[in-house]
């Protein structure tokens, strides 16, 4: 299919590399801003600090591969400005209808299941096990954990974070049930009603974190 970039070494950048592997990609290089990781070959893919790999690769895409929204934003616009191209990579595993919306540079890692009528904005990421319903809207940097479940009328706001095995209920049509902008949904939480921007929710059913 084609050579490409993966930015970040890390644990999850590795699993990107594999799945950009499974899509037929041969990974050229994992991009690392780390001194100590330069110079590196992790699973047989060197790893170059941003300089070298712009000045090499500039008209190769690159995944971004790391799991916080906020600093995949900020290495999105370093990347941008650069130049770089972003890469798109859907697992051959994912089963996902026609009537779904894929925006540029999103990730979708295997076993992953999107049914109808979705629309997913830029540099979304969903890891492994993940299920999607119908109408549900994740805006640009929203990131599910693995094994999380996301039920019909849920919209997901721009760089919100949903942790590992949380669930989220069914939303309607006149009154889905929003996860707003930078909100955190704690690893195993059952999300019932709207969570508000720039909140951290727990438990079951979930609630604020108390500061």
């Amino acid at each position: 299919m084609g050579e490409l970039l993966v930015y970040g070494s890390g644990g999850f950048a590795r699993e990107v590399a594999w799945l950009a592997q499974e899509c037929g990609h041969e990974v050229m290089a994992f991009i690392d801003d780390d001194p100590g990781k330069r110079g590196l070959v992790i699973n047989g893919i060197p790893v170059l600090d941003f300089g070298e790999a712009k000045k090499r690769y500039l008209h190769l895409p690159v995944a971004l591969a790391v799991g916080s929204p906020k600093t995949r934003e900020v290495l999105y616009q370093r990347c941008a400005e650069a130049g770089f191209r972003f890469a798109t990579l859907i697992h051959p595993r994912v089963e996902r209808s026609s009537w779904v919306e894929v925006g540029e540079g999103t990730v979708i890692a295997a076993g992953s299941i999107l049914t109808v009528n979705i629309r997913l904005g830029k540099q979304v990421q969903i890891n492994l096990d993940c299920t999607i319903g119908h109408d549900v809207a994740m805006d640009d940097f929203a990131t599910l954990a693995p094994g999380v479940h996301v039920s019909g009328w849920v919209h997901v706001k721009r760089g919100a974070y949903i942790g590992t095995g949380a669930s989220i209920i069914n939303g309607t049509s006149e009154a889905p049930i929003v996860i707003g902008e930078n909100a955190i949904v704690g690893a195993g939480a059952v999300v019932t009603k709207s969570v508000p921007p720039n909140t951290t929710v727990v438990g079951v059913p979930a609630r604020p974190l108390e500061k």
